[in-house]
């Protein structure tokens, strides 16, 4: 929901978990660490505008994406070249692929995977179903691929939803264009090699088996409400932020949710919406990540609102990003946030950089 006050609104240091919170104004190259009291801490300018957010690895360094002006710069989510940066600033990693978007993750062995798009053959993209008839991008239809390389930036392993799936089975929403197929928002590494992955489009959430190429688990249905940043926790159960856009929940009216589903049942053992249910929307963007307190901190990207709850759905930290964009900035009017993720002062990423009190 629109909000009137900007910077921290509230804080429970008692129920909250302490530590910095690091996030991406959308449509400005810098990425910020924030403590408990809403203060910038630190800060990276970035040399062109931010592909979407940005983390920490835990060596302290800094993973991002920056946009790109070559591939398929009309797609939203698109980012195009890969950077790691020490807490200084100085670019000690960097690799360019133009259709590069959304997401990335440093995997443990030091490869770096993330989702790219590229046009389906014509053979492929006849059989993609679903979507509004005719409104396909000029170029045909973008398909999502998953490409994982290795630190010299060789392409070590490739998914290709073209090839790799069975493209009927997972059609697009009826009302969606089909300038894409699945538009992949969040890619996970799993302990074992697969990665679990959503998209979009196609309110899917799926896993890659590494090995096959198919999906050993997915689930494709208008419940998720075109979600973003699927998670698999330590538990085994997904959470998921169900945007709540072309769905069951959808419209102002009903709001967002974050849901907790168990993969075996698949349904929904936690739940978090607003109260009313209209105040927590963004029906595009966004994420979420469960806390090591067992609180989640939420992103509601388009309102630029960064909060706290337990599992009782008790707010017990509140901020609102302040850094607005003017309407020259494609895609960025407002104080939208991709993603946000918070760091204990002790943890690797901050240990030793900033002081123990987070505020």
């Amino acid at each position: 929901m629109l909000h009137n006050k900007l910077e921290l609104i509230s804080h429970n240091s008692e129920k909250a978990f302490s530590g910095y919170t690091i996030f991406s104004p959308m449509g400005r190259p810098l990425v910020l660490l924030i403590n408990m009291k809403g203060e910038v801490v630190h800060e990276w300018e970035m040399p062109t505008m931010c592909g979407n957010y940005a983390y920490l690895l835990p060596n302290g360094n800094l993973l991002a994406a920056q946009k790109t002006k070559e591939g398929p710069i009309d797609l939203p989510g698109k980012g195009g070249q890969l950077i790691e940066m020490d807490w200084d600033g100085n670019i000690l990693w960097e690799y360019t692929d133009h259709g590069q978007n959304h997401d990335f993750r440093r995997l443990d062995n030091g490869n770096t995977a993330y989702p790219a798009w590229e046009i389906m053959p014509d053979e492929a993209a006849a059989r993609v179903l679903g979507g509004r008839p005719g409104t396909e991008h000029k170029n045909g239809i973008y398909g999502d691929v998953v490409r994982e390389i290795d630190s010299e930036g060789n392409l070590v392993w490739e998914w290709k939803a073209c090839r790799d799936i069975e493209i009927e089975k997972y059609p697009l929403c009826e009302i969606e264009h089909r300038h894409e197929y699945g538009h992949m928002n969040s890619l996970q590494p799993l302990e074992n090699g697969d990665y679990l992955i959503s998209c979009r489009n196609n309110h899917l959430i799926a896993i890659i088996d590494r090995q096959t190429k198919d999906f050993s688990w997915s689930m494709c249905d208008m419940a998720l409400g075109h979600q973003h940043d699927a998670t698999m926790l330590e538990n085994g159960n997904i959470l998921v932020f169900v945007n709540g856009a072309h769905s069951i929940y959808n419209g102002p009216k009903f709001g967002s949710r974050i849901h907790e589903i168990d993969p075996k049942t698949k349904k929904v053992v936690w739940e978090y919406k607003g109260s009313p249910p209209y105040t927590f929307h963004s029906p595009f963007i966004s994420g979420m990540e469960r806390l090591p307190n067992g609180n989640t901190l939420i992103c509601e990207g388009q309102w630029g609102r960064l909060f706290e709850v337990t599992m009782n759905g008790e707010i017990v930290w509140d901020y609102v990003s302040p850094y607005f964009n003017g309407k020259d900035v494609p895609y960025a009017e407002g104080n939208f946030v991709f993603r946000c993720y918070r760091y204990a002062a002790e943890s690797p990423q901050i240990a030793g950089r900033l002081p123990t009190d987070a505020g």
